[in-house]
């Protein structure tokens, strides 16, 4: 009797080795950027390029590998997917130059869209038992979680007192034990539900993000051309056309008449906008702390295990939150939250901050942690049982997705700044530093303007969903009630 549980924890032990690399990965870079760019020196172009392709890779294919191990088997999906991360992070501790390691970080996100969706469909079948499935899918949220969180801080310790390139090797002994236990402890899965996965969907979703964000990164870094606006517009004209190819698909890769659900709606938009915001914080304050105020790698990496902590807890304890106060207060006070902390980064500046931006982690940490742990929860429980699988997937885009383009727009904002108020000698702080030391404080005055307009952006932004959500998530029944025989 208890053999076979036992078997099915110590499995799910196993998928969480790949969950925590594919999310771990999506954020180890944060502390590590200034490092590579002393050893490589990308342009700002390429730097953004380096953190973003990833998060855009995994995003794109999520949906469509998830349709592939349906139907051709999702454990021999999640090695192969596997031992492709594994080459890929190989690949890039060892990268010679900007290129290389842009194209292996893209291999990398390539391989992680596979793990994901195999992960969690892997584990509901070592858990056929209602009760035991949702807790171990909420140990598999927590892991995913933990590891956007712990990427930073993980980075920054490698750093201290090893090359920029382990943080990629890290990633080699986890997938040695990951490929050596998971055919002795999992079994092979498969969907019987019909379909094919229309390739030409997965081409204008992928080529279609990544023609568009190009667009508004080159013209953010060296300003308007012919080309930034050509390439953005061919690529939001690839997704006008993906969108409209969806509607007219049997089996879509997005089932966009699902978004006509408001519940629906806020609970993706709460999966995209916070993992944006958290990402594009994290990157421009792992800067701000290194670059400007001239802290350590391990130091930055330190003052980030507070809001890492919090994030965590409140992903864990969540579940229990929301049964007391309801999902709509819980996505509520996500956005609140997540603006409140936001804002106390403008609080920095060129000549100190740190203690900010630890209280800003930790206030803000609470947000992201609710946001974690209810989106997909929220999208499922939106839309009819039998429309549950492409509600799930959506929310998992919508995570990756939104990582990627914080960076990549967020970051992009904050060049722009640079850019426009800066000493004028290079696109990037780093650059501007080692060409013309003594512009040192003008170029680190302009990074925080940068910063704060990305800050306050965001922060309003969620100021803005919460203030939505309010509008239109409905109240829960639970608290009518005692106030109608008030």
């Amino acid at each position: 009797m208890t053999r076979p549980h036992t078997r099915a924890w110590f499995g799910l032990l196993v998928i969480l080795c790949p969950v925590l690399l594919v999310s771990m990965d999506g954020s180890i870079l944060f502390l590590a950027m200034p490092r590579i760019s002393q050893a490589l020196t990308p342009t700002a172009d390429q730097a953004l390029w380096i953190l973003d392709v990833y998060g855009f890779a995994v995003g794109s294919l999520l949906i469509a590998f998830g349709a592939i191990g349906d139907r051709y088997g999702r454990l021999k999906l999640l090695m192969t997917g596997a031992a492709v991360f594994g080459l890929g992070s190989a690949g890039a501790a060892f990268a010679p130059n900007p290129e290389a390691l842009i194209a292996f970080r893209a291999l990398m996100g390539l391989a992680g869209a596979t793990l994901l969706p195999s992960a969690l469909a892997v584990l509901s079948e070592l858990f056929p038992d209602p009760r035991r499935r949702a807790r171990a899918i909420g140990v598999f949220a927590a892991a995913f979680a933990a590891g956007f969180a712990i990427g930073p801080v993980v980075g920054g310790v490698l750093l201290e007192r090893f090359a920029w390139g382990t943080v990629f090797l890290v990633n080699l002994p986890v997938i040695a034990v990951f490929l050596a236990l998971a055919p002795l402890l999992l079994r092979e899965a498969r969907s019987t539900r019909q379909g094919r996965v229309d390739v030409l969907s997965v081409l204008l979703s992928a080529v279609g993000l990544l023609l568009a964000i190009h667009g508004i990164k080159h013209a953010a870094a060296d300003g308007l051309s012919a080309l930034a606006v050509s390439t953005g517009i061919a690529g939001a004209g690839l997704l006008a056309w993906f969108v409209r190819r969806q509607r007219g698909l049997e089996y879509p890769l997005i089932e966009f008449s699902l978004f006509r659900d408001r519940v629906f709606t806020i609970a993706i938009v709460t999966g995209l906008v916070p993992l944006a915001a958290w990402s594009a914080a994290a990157y421009l304050s792992g800067i701000h702390l290194q670059s400007v105020l001239g802290l350590p790698v391990l130091s930055a990496a330190l003052l980030a295990l507070p809001g890492a902590a919090v994030l965590t807890i409140t992903c864990v304890v969540t579940p229990a939150l929301v049964d007391r106060v309801g999902k709509r207060a819980a996505l509520v006070g996500c956005h609140f939250s997540i603006a409140a902390g936001l804002a106390l980064l403008l609080m920095t500046g060129a000549t100190g901050g740190a203690g900010w931006y630890v209280a800003s982690t930790v206030v803000a940490g609470v947000g992201y942690g609710i946001s974690f742990s209810v989106v997909a929860d929220t999208a499922v429980a939106a839309v009819p049982a039998e429309r549950a699988g492409a509600a799930g997937a959506i929310a998992e885009t919508s995570n990756e997705i939104g990582n990627a383009l914080g960076i990549a727009l967020v970051g992009s904002l904050a060049a722009l700044v640079f850019r426009l108020v800066g000493p004028g000698l290079a696109p990037t702080l780093g650059e501007t530093l080692e060409i013309a030391p003594t512009t040192a404080l003008d170029a680190k005055e302009a990074f925080v303007a940068g910063l704060h307009t990305a800050a306050a952006v965001l922060s309003l932004l969620h100021v803005g969903l919460g203030s939505l959500a309010l509008r239109w998530l409905p109240q829960p029944e639970k608290a009518l009630v005692p106030h109608a025989s008030a």
